[in-house]
């Protein structure tokens, strides 16, 4: 019974974690773990339900296709289902595959083996060889119109060419972005300043769910067709005909496709595919291998979510060695050294990556790292390249010499300290170059006073010319002084100094994220808003007049007098009063009677859309609160990518978990 019930625990925590990915990645373009460690987590909870049957209830992940269809977008039912695949991982599964698959079907048995593309899976429909209809998969029985978007898409042909065309025709394909259209668009976001997209997956979804088609064309989405849902006119009896005659109609079809009469040769092939993968033009995320008598795959027929004639063979994470050719130590705006190393540039999927974080020292530690060692890498959640071991049998001396970070700030020569329960060093120093850089990008970022046009590379200049020594300095700045920087005219030293006077009068709370407080994020700064509604209420705030707020504990409430008792911080502030930046608290008035009135909220990781600033006050606006800290007493959990602890405890005490797009809908 205990052995039962604690499956039955570990049932819930996979099925509430699964169905938390399945809506990052479907429904909100965010891949929060690795295609491997997903595909473990939801191995485990398949076997876990076949063991325990009655676990698996209806709402299961397991029986649950993609993601939700958009409430912007039009819906469309498919009248052929666009399931999944059922994923396995070795040899031995694909054996086992072709077993059962031989036992229903008999011994004559042909195998497809194709490339699995890393896309966004959609259907086209052509009436009379013209294109008429293009819809995503969405949950697998509703998606949604995205007809225009897919016009855009120059693979596709507005009518089929060829012999045979059939009356009506039903393809699935995968839209994807190319690597060279991937490296295109992370270069014109860089040059807009905006935030950069994680992946050609992610940026390929994104662009075909866009309202503006103008915009999805402008991405440079491709596409290929690997399969017919629905025909008349024209008898196709295997897939691998149908390949053909797609080919022949002018649809793009896979090069590189395979068909095998046994199972070794088709697992030749995967492993074939497998030794590709850093070389194609696009992203793959497996392998397929499908049956390819038409009439086989009838009498094997489909389960809820997956067919039984085909079955999607994933690779492990890509792993490449390289060389670490420097350690570099960077400070960040709190005073935090964190180690970066720089790397013998190694194309890893799909990207060239030529540094990786270290985190800190415990991290160098553990991999016993040296500059000069060969390492193995990988991206972390296919995104963030990280260093996973490092092969001390090829150091060249023989030597161990493990690098050992700085003992003084690598920016202002100050000694650096760890406090106590943290892995990370600390430069104490107030004026040390790099944190006085990090805190002016952080107070001019968007959650905080939003000085549009204030970035890096305008901060680095202010603060090299000694036009301004903190973020008070921004107010005393005219545009004679900009002009005398490199890449200024009176255009943009206008355009700026509009910027930075607009921002006097941003609401109070952002000021007081902006500053840099210790603990204090856009969340907390409204709390201590409505408790202190000006600056000087707040500055003579003591901590247990803090710690009373519901969600400060005792730890963070000393930090933040501390922080706001500092010599420099209270100089700044004075000098921000005297610009006439506002400093008073204005809440916005709602009516108690709106959607979320009474209603609490606490925000965790980061929404696709709304920053957690803009979230809150979405929420306050319409009646409802957002505390920081969840319990028995919280309504709701809005839950981002990179949720933390936070969504833990939510779902441990049962409360109910929102991602943005159901906190949006609870609104209309």
């Amino acid at each position: 019974m205990e052995t039962a019930n604690l499956q039955k625990e570990r049932h819930a925590f996979l099925s509430a974690e699964i169905a938390r990915l399945n809506d990052a990645y479907y429904n909100q373009n965010e891949n929060l773990v690795s295609d491997y460690e997903y595909d473990r987590l939801s191995l485990e909870l398949r076997e876990l339900e076949a063991r325990f049957p009655e676990f698996a209830a209806d709402a299961s992940p397991t029986k649950i296709v993609g993601g939700s269809a958009s409430p912007l977008l039009t819906k469309v039912k498919h009248e052929v289902r666009m399931i999944s695949l059922q994923d396995v991982f070795n040899t031995r599964e694909l054996l086992d595959f072709d077993a059962r698959t031989r036992a229903a079907v008999g011994d004559v048995c042909n195998y497809v083996v194709e490339q699995k593309i890393d896309g966004l899976s959609v259907s086209l429909e052509y009436e009379g060889g013209v294109f008429t209809r293009g819809s995503t998969r969405g949950d697998g029985e509703v998606g949604e119109d995205v007809t225009d978007n897919l016009r855009t898409i120059k693979d596709i042909p507005e009518k089929l060419t060829g012999e045979n065309i059939p009356a009506f025709l039903e393809v699935r394909g995968e839209v994807y972005m190319s690597r060279a259209s991937f490296a295109a668009l992370l270069e014109l976001q860089e040059s807009k300043g905006e935030q950069p997209a994680k992946n050609p997956r992610n940026a390929a979804a994104g662009a075909l769910r866009q309202k503006d088609s103008a915009v999805t064309e402008s991405r440079g989405l491709s596409i290929f067709i690997f399969n017919v849902q629905r025909i008349s006119g024209t008898e196709i009896v295997t897939h691998s005909e149908s390949l053909s005659l797609l080919k022949g109609w002018g649809l793009p079809v896979i090069d590189g496709y395979s068909r095998h009469d046994n199972i070794s040769d088709a697992v030749n092939a995967i492993g074939e595919i497998g030794n590709l993968r850093g070389t194609l033009p696009y992203d793959i995320d497996g392998a397929v291998l499908k049956v390819d008598d038409l009439r086989q795959r009838v009498l094997l027929g489909e389960t809820a979510k997956t067919p039984r004639w085909a079955v999607a063979f994933k690779y492990p994470p890509e792993e490449k060695t390289t060389r670490v050719l420097d350690i570099e130590v960077q400070v960040g705006r709190t005073g935090i050294l964190t180690p970066l190393a720089v790397l013998e540039p190694v194309l890893l999927s799909g990207s060239l990556v030529s540094r990786a974080t270290l985190h800190n020292q415990d991290r160098i530690t553990e991999l016993n790292l040296s500059v000069g060692d060969t390492v193995v890498v990988r991206k972390a959640g296919d995104i963030i390249p990280e260093i996973i071991s490092a092969k001390k049998t090829e150091r060249t001396d023989g030597i161990l010499r493990p690098y050992a970070m700085p003992d003084v700030c690598p920016s202002c020569g100050a000694g650096v300290t760890r406090a106590e329960n943290e892995s990370a060093l600390r430069c104490e120093n107030p004026a040390c170059p790099a944190q006085r850089l990090r805190q002016i990008i952080h107070f001019a970022s968007r959650p905080c006073m939003n000085i549009e046009g204030l970035g890096e590379a305008v901060a680095a200049q202010l603060l090299d010319a000694n036009l301004i020594t903190n973020a008070a300095g921004l107010y005393k700045l005219n545009a004679g002084d900009l002009l005398k920087l490199d890449g200024f005219g009176e255009k943009s030293a206008d355009n700026l100094i509009r910027a930075i006077t607009q921002s006097k009068r941003q609401p109070f709370p952002r000021l007081i994220a902006a500053l840099g407080i210790k603990n204090v994020g856009g969340r907390n700064a409204v709390l201590l808003c409505e408790r202190f509604p000006d600056i000087d209420k707040l500055l003579s705030a003591d901590a247990d007049e803090i710690c009373a707020i519901d969600g400060f504990a005792d730890l963070s409430a000393a930090q933040i007098v501390e922080s706001l008792e500092n010599a420099d911080m209270r100089r700044i502030i004075s000098a921000l009063r005297e610009s006439g930046v506002n400093m008073a608290y204005e809440p916005e008035s709602h009516d108690n009677g709106g959607v979320f009135a009474g209603k609490t909220f606490v925000l965790t990781g980061t929404l696709p859309t709304l920053s957690r600033d803009e979230a809150a006050a979405l929420i306050t606006a319409n009646g409802g609160k957002v505390l920081s800290g969840v319990s028995k007493k919280t309504n709701f959990v809005v839950a981002g990518e990179n949720a933390g602890s936070k969504l833990t405890k939510a779902q441990s005490l049962a409360v109910p978990v929102l991602t943005e797009e159901a906190l949006l809908t609870m609104l209309k």
